[in-house]
Formats: C-alpha cells, structure tokens, sequence
C-alpha cells in the first residue's frame, strides 16, 4: 500500500487541481458583490441520513483556501448522522468560505455516500470473519478520496493503484503465455527490479487454483465469478497456504453467502462506482 506521505501528496494534488478547476482567475460572484473584509460564519446541515464523512478533508480545503479561517467540528468521520445535524461550523472571511463550498459539499457528499454504502456491507458481513475490500473503480483523479471514504465507513482498501501491488487477472495470465508463466515472469521481474511487492493471481476454476498453489510466495488468490458450492471448494483446497478473495458481481443479496464460504476477502467495485450522493448543504449565518 501507498504511504501515508504518498497519500497525502494525493490530497493535496486533488485540492490544487479543483481549485484550479472551479475557481480559475477568481470567484467573480463573490468578488463583485461581497467586500473583501466582510466575516462570516457559516453551518455543514446534514439534509439526509448515513455515515458522514470528508470532515477532516474539508478542514484540509479550508485551510488551503485560507488559513485564517476557524472550523467548530460537532460531529466526526464515521459517526451516524440525520436530517437536520449539524457536522461543523466555519467563520471567517465570506469571500473564502464560498470560495471552498463547492468542493467541500462535492467531496463530503461523494465520501459520505461511499462511507454509507461500505457501513452497510460491514454489517452484513457481521460474525464473519470475512472484510470486505474496495477496488479500482473509482472516479478518475479523486482515488484517494474515495478509498478514503471507504476506510472510513469500516471497510479495508485493496491496493491503491498499479504501482503498489501485483494483480495477475485474466488477461495478464492470457498475455503472458498461462498462470505459470506469468508467475514465474512475476517473480522474476520483482527480483531483478529490487522490488518487494505482494502478488495476488485471479483464478477462473478450481483447475487454475490447483496450478496457482504449485507456486510459492503468493499472497492472495482471487476467486472470481465461482458460485458458493466452488467458491467454499476453493477456499478448503487453498487452506492456508494464502488469503482467499471472492469478487465478480457480489452485492447486497448475495455478499453474506460468500462470506459464509469462509473467505477472508469479498472486493466489490460497487462501494465507489454505485453510490448516492448524501445531500449536504453549507447554509451561510
């Protein structure tokens, strides 16, 4: 996984580049009608119900849009909230908060949808001891927030992106000539580049599990699209020789009964691809 100072530098790097986009040269509808010295205060209103998240990511935009500005925090990441709550407050100068407002709700009601949707699965998987993982399907260039929204809702984050973990799927096996193959290429690449990477392989029947398992130094078999009879299979064949993943298609119906499978992980691209956003509104004071 990613460092923490790596995903930091991806926060700031969101920030920058919204800023950039939405506000360009100047907010020209506060510039012209709102004196510079003016102060104000202004309310987070929670017009839904969920898991709210992005709070600390909004003190992180304030701060970059102005550094003088105060935020009273009454609610925190994680925390259940309903219509009508008020998650923080935010005074200081008027042209500064209206100048953050759009990314703040945009990112807030993204992360508190995904933050909502991840709770709801962890619930379902309650008594098992399988944890359920996010993965790439995220919204190009605000990766960070979502897999942050995900952590925040009680789920785990799978790798980050292609640079931090190995994921031989399909076509990688296809390429390069068979499961084997692409293994012991893997192995190979990992040790003339000096790089210690985890590898995870995709299998597509219980025949390619067999083949994963004559290899060494696997960290994850991913069972993608088995049914439960093949999928509880599989995790008795592979035992503990590595972690055990489900993924293809699981959702709210089906996610505990793969679950009771006994693997440790279930992926789902849903948890940032089919979200809701919470409605959230900055009302001024």
């Amino acid at each position: 996984m990613i460092s923490q100072q790596q995903f930091e530098k991806e926060l700031e790097l969101i920030i920058s580049n919204a800023i950039r986009e939405d506000v360009g040269d100047g907010d020209h509808s506060s510039l012209a009608c709102i004196p510079k010295e003016t102060t104000g205060k202004a309310k987070l209103l929670v017009k839904d119900e969920g898991i709210i998240a992005g709070v600390e990511f909004a003190k992180m935009v304030f701060k970059f849009i102005d550094n003088d500005l105060k935020i009273e925090t009454l609610i925190e990441d994680g925390s259940q909230v309903s219509y009508g709550d008020i998650v923080f407050y935010v005074k200081g100068s008027s042209q500064s908060i209206l100048k953050a407002e759009r990314l703040v709700l945009n990112a807030m009601q993204r992360m508190s949808a995904i933050a909502t949707k991840t709770g709801s699965f962890v619930d379902l998987l309650e008594g098992t001891k399988t944890k359920i993982l996010d993965t790439r399907k995220t919204t190009p260039g605000i990766r960070a927030l979502e897999k942050w929204a995900v952590k925040i809702g009680g789920g785990e984050n799978h790798r980050f992106a292609l640079y931090d973990m190995i994921m031989l799927k399909d076509n990688h096996i296809d390429f390069a000539g068979g499961i084997t193959k692409a293994i012991t290429k893997t192995q190979n690449y990992l040790k003339d580049t000096n790089r210690d990477l985890k590898i995870i392989v995709e299998a597509r029947s219980l025949k390619e599990i067999k083949e994963i398992l004559k290899s060494d130094g696997i960290y994850r078999i991913l069972i993608d699209n088995f049914n439960y009879e093949d999928t509880r299979k599989a995790v008795t064949l592979i035992g503990n020789q590595c972690l055990t993943e489900s993924s293809g298609g699981i959702n709210e119906n089906t996610l505990r009964k793969y679950a009771e499978c006994g693997v440790d992980f279930i992926s789902s691209g849903a948890l940032t691809h089919s979200v809701y956003n919470m409605d959230l509104s900055l009302k001024a004071l």
